[in-house]
Formats: structure tokens, sequence, C-alpha cells
């Protein structure tokens, strides 16, 4: 895997460098923001797996970094910061980031969520939202409803009606009173993971092991953060309620 290191601090990057490449990785060392947007035009060698940037850099804030990142590609973006907030986090998501992770870390972590990040397919165009659907929207008898683009067309192809808010599967595109919102990656599997079943509770081992594909216990903090980014995005935020001491569910809004 080709990463693209962003960090100022020269001792740090080097340790880091060392530990990724002693995994198989092989890394460029960006010093500032303006050198990562550079290293990722094309033309500039092999497309990157993933960036870790971090948010003190001497040119230009790490978010800022990240929106103009986001603007020109897919490629995966974890901060590493040492901000621990859940403002900061939650700001970074909704930037595009794909992972936040604050220093100090545990190095196994960092390369759990490396990969982690590097198995999510690609999006359908830039940013979270891919090309329009086609496809016809089936009403249903409830609130929610799974419009096919055939009789014996794949889950895949569905379109989720959950009050104002529409999911269409295919294209990972979501509305909300019409309205196209930007969502992560994992944002997105998220809600699609809780959309497919309303109502029904999922336990926060099940949901970090099938959006994370990971069981590391440190990804627990992640998702209240995604968790909470949703829920201010999706303009309703008891649409996603928490069942204490055992995990999430989705409570689709009736009238």
């Amino acid at each position: 895997m080709r990463l693209l290191l962003v960090e100022d601090d020269d001792r740090v990057a080097s340790a880091l460098s060392a530990v990724l490449g002693k995994h198989g990785f092989d890394v460029r060392h960006a010093r500032s923001g303006e050198e990562a947007i550079q290293a990722l035009l094309p033309g500039d060698g092999p497309a990157y797996d993933c960036v870790l940037l971090d948010l003190g850099l001497p040119d230009q804030d790490g978010f800022e970094v990240c929106s103009r990142i986001r603007r020109r590609t897919a490629t995966p973006v974890i901060m590493v910061t040492a901000r621990a907030d859940v403002r900061s986090r939650i700001h970074g998501l909704n930037l595009g980031a794909d992972d936040y992770v604050v220093k100090p870390y545990d190095t196994g972590e960092l390369l759990a969520r490396i990969h982690a990040v590097s198995r999510r397919p690609p999006l359908n165009g830039q940013g979270a939202a891919g090309p329009t659907a086609t496809g016809p929207t089936v009403a249903g008898t409830g609130v929610l409803a799974a419009a096919r683009t055939g009789e014996t067309g794949p889950q895949e192809s569905a379109k989720l009606l959950l009050g104002t808010v529409t999911i269409e599967l295919s294209t990972r595109r979501v509305t909300v009173e019409g309205d196209l919102i930007a969502l992560t990656r994992k944002e997105f599997d998220l809600l699609s993971l809780l959309a497919k079943r309303p109502g029904v509770v999922f336990r926060r081992e099940q949901i970090i092991s099938e959006v994370w594909r990971t069981a590391w216990e440190g990804t627990g903090r992640t998702l209240e953060v995604h968790v909470a980014s949703l829920r201010s995005k999706l303009r309703t935020p008891a649409m996603i309620e928490t069942v204490r001491g055992v995990g999430y569910r989705l409570v689709v809004p009736v009238g």
C-alpha cells in the first residue's frame, strides 16, 4: 500500500514512517498542506491508498487540507491529531475524513484503521454522493419502502424511504427533504445498516464489525462520533436512538 503522511514534525514522521515501512507500506512524507495537495495531483506517480493527515500544519489548517483533498479525490483520509474534542472529530468527519485518530495512539490500532478504510469500496464520483439514480420509487404501506429496478433485482438497487430521508443504496445518495446531503463512507455504511432493518437494535460490537470490519475496542469512540454526526445531518436526531448499554436502532418518524 502507498501512503501519504502529512506531518510537519520530522521526528514524528520519521518514526511513524519507519514503523509503517516495516509493515510493508510505501510512505511519502509531506510537511505542509500544499505539498500534500501537490502530491495527490494526477501524474505524480501511482495513486495513494490512504492519507494520514495531521491538523496542525505550518501553512494551513488540516481541516482545510482535508476539504481540498476531498474535492479532488476519493482517497481515504485518516486525521491523526492531538485534538481530542468531539467538536473537532465531528467537523473532520463532516469534511469527508474517513476516520479520526487521536494522539497518542497505539500503532496496532492505527494499522488496523488504515486497513479498514482501504478495504472500503470507492465512491461513485466526487465526495460522498454518486450519480443520480434513475430507478422507480414504489410506495409502501408504511413509511419505509424498498424500490427495486426489477421484480427480482438485487437489494443493492433498493431505495429506502424513511420519512423525509431517502437512501439510494446503489448510488450511495442520501437526501433529506429533497436536499442531497454529503456523508462520509462510514456514515453512509452505518446509516444503511440501521435503515435496512428499522426498529431492530444493533449491538455496538455488531456495528463495529460490519461497518469498520474490525473488533478493535478503540473503535467504540469513533462510532459515537459518527452517530452524532449522522443525527445532525439527518435533521432528526431522534431517528437514531441509543439503547443504553446495548447499541443503536433506527426509529422511523411517523406522520
